[in-house]
C-alpha cells in the first residue's frame, strides 16, 4: 500500500508542475502579442520618421557643403560664367551701365582730330541713330569680354574670394561684392565693366576711358519670402550633418525593433528612396513657382541658369539617395526566404556553376586557396560587404552611377568567392 502510494504522490506532483508550466505558457502567450504590438508600433514610428527627415537631411547636407567647404560652392558656381544666358544677362547688365555713363556728343567733340578716324572706324556700322550704334557696338565689346577666358577666371576667383561673404549674404549678413538688398542676392560687376571700358579703349574708342568707376549688379537669387529663407538657412546650416545621420539611425533603429527585420529594412529602405524621391519633384515644383514670381526685370533665361546650377549637386544627392534605397532593398529581398528571391538565387548558382565545370573540364584548380575560400566563405562575403559600404562612405561626392557601380562591383566579387570557394568540392 505504501509503495502504490508513493507512485500516485509524484505522478500529482508532476501533474501539477505541468499545470503550472501550462498557465505559465499560456500567460506568456497572450503578453507576447501585447509586446510585439507595442515593438511594431514603436519600428514603424521609427522609420517614418526617419523617413521623412530624410529629404531634409538631403538639403541640410547640401547646405552644409554650400557654406562649409569653398571649392565645392567654386564647384557649383563656376559652370555659370559658361552659360550663354548669364553671359547675355551680364553683357546687357554692363552695357546699360556704360552707356547710361557715356555722353556720345560730349565725349566725340573732345576727340583729339588724329583719333576721330580711328573712332568713326570703329563704329562704322552707324546708322539713323549713333546712340543705338554705340549701345551695339559696347555690347558687342562686353558680349566678347563675357564670352573669353578672362571673364571665366573673374568669374571663379570672385567667387572664390566671395565665398564667405556670400554666406553672410545668404544668412543676412556681411557686405563687399555679394550683398543683399531689397530681398534679393546681387553681385557686383565693376571689373567687367572695367575689362569692358578697356576693350572698347583697345578697339579705338579712346574716349570710353574718361568713363568713372562704375559699379552695377546682377541679381543671383530674388525672392519676398528671402528673409524666412535666410531663417530656415541658419538651421539647415546648424544641423547639416548630423541631420541625415539621425534619418538613417531612426530608419535603421526601426528594423532593429521590428518583428520581421527584413521585411522592415525594404519598407525602410523604399520608404527612403521615395521620400528623397519626393524632394526631386518639389525642386521641380519650386523652380517653376519661383521663376514666375521673378520681378520682369530680372532675366527669365540667367535665373533658370542660377537656380538649376545652385540645386544641381542637390539634385544629384536626390538621385544617388533613390538609387541607394532601390539597391538596399533589392538586396535585403533577394538574400530573403522568398520563392522568388530563391529561384533568383538558384539562377545565380546554377551560372556559376556552370562557369566553374567548364572551369574543371579545363583542368583549372585553385587548390589551397579555394580550400581556405571555403572554410572562411561567410566572413569573407561580409568583409566584401563592408569594403562596399567603406568605400561609398568615404568617396567624396557619390553620384548613383557610382552607387550601381560599387553594386555591380560586390556582386561581381561574390560571385567569385562562390566559384573559387565550390572549386574545394570537385577538387
Amino acid at each position: 500500500m505504501t509503495s502504490g502510494a508513493d507512485p500516485s504522490g509524484a505522478e500529482r506532483d508532476e501533474l501539477e508542475r505541468l499545470r503550472a508550466r501550462i498557465e505559465a505558457l499560456e500567460s506568456e502567450r497572450e503578453a507576447r502579442p501585447r509586446r510585439h504590438r507595442a515593438k511594431s508600433l514603436l519600428a514603424a514610428v521609427l522609420i517614418v520618421l526617419g523617413c521623412i527627415l530624410a529629404p531634409l537631411g538631403a538639403v541640410a547636407a547640401w547646405t552644409a557643403d554650400i557654406t562649409g567647404d569653398t571649392d565645392r560652392y567654386v564647384d557649383t558656381v563656376e559652370p555659370l560664367a559658361r552659360d550663354r544666358d548669364i553671359q547675355n544677362a551680364v553683357a546687357t547688365r554692363v552695357t546699360d551701365a556704360v552707356m547710361a555713363r557715356l555722353d556720345l556728343t560730349a565725349l566725340l567733340s573732345q576727340t583729339p582730330a588724329a583719333d576721330r578716324p580711328l573712332v568713326e572706324k570703329a563704329l562704322g556700322r552707324l546708322g539713323p541713330s549713333l546712340e543705338d550704334a554705340v549701345a551695339s557696338f559696347v555690347h558687342d565689346k562686353a558680349q566678347a569680354v563675357v564670352a573669353s577666358d578672362v571673364f571665366d577666371r573673374i568669374w571663379t576667383e570672385a567667387n572664390r574670394r566671395a565665398h564667405d561673404t556670400v554666406v553672410k549674404a545668404l544668412t543676412g549678413e556681411g557686405g563687399g561684392a555679394v550683398k543683399v538688398e531689397d530681398d534679393a542676392v546681387t553681385l557686383d560687376l565693376g571689373p567687367v565693366v572695367e575689362r569692358v571700358k578697356q576693350r572698347l579703349v583697345d578697339e579705338g574708342m579712346t574716349v570710353a576711358g574718361k568713363i568713372p568707376e562704375v559699379h552695377t549688379s546682377i541679381t543671383v537669387v530674388q525672392s519676398e519670402d528671402i528673409g524666412q529663407a535666410r531663417t530656415g538657412f541658419r538651421l539647415l546650416q546648424l544641423v547639416g550633418f548630423w541631420l541625415p545621420v539621425v534619418s538613417v539611425v531612426l530608419i535603421a533603429g526601426g528594423v532593429l525593433l521590428a518583428a520581421h527585420r527584413r521585411k522592415a529594412l525594404v519598407a525602410g529602405a523604399l520608404g527612403f528612396a521615395f521620400a528623397v524621391g519626393l524632394l526631386g519633384i518639389v525642386l521641380t515644383v519650386f523652380r517653376v513657382v519661383y521663376l514666375d514670381a521673378l520681378p520682369t526685370g530680372v532675366s527669365q533665361p540667367a535665373a533658370e541658369s542660377v537656380y538649376d546650377t545652385l540645386v544641381r549637386f542637390l539634385r544629384t544627392s536626390v538621385r544617388v539617395a533613390v538609387v541607394l534605397g532601390v539597391v538596399v532593398a533589392l538586396a535585403a529581398w533577394l538574400t530573403g526566404p522568398g520563392r522568388r528571391a530563391r529561384f533568383v538565387r538558384q539562377m545565380w548558382q546554377s551560372g556559376i556553376g556552370a562557369v566553374r565545370s567548364t572551369a574543371d573540364r579545363a583542368g583549372l584548380r585553385t587548390g589551397r586557396v579555394g580550400r581556405y575560400v571555403h572554410r572562411h566563405r561567410t566572413w569573407i562575403s561580409w568583409l566584401l560587404v563592408a569594403a562596399a559600404v567603406l568605400a561609398f562612405a568615404l568617396w567624396p561626392y557619390p553620384t548613383g552611377a557610382v552607387v550601381v557601380g560599387l553594386a555591380l562591383a560586390l556582386l561581381f566579387a561574390l560571385a567569385v568567392v562562390e566559384f573559387v570557394a565550390e572549386d574545394e568540392v570537385t577538387a
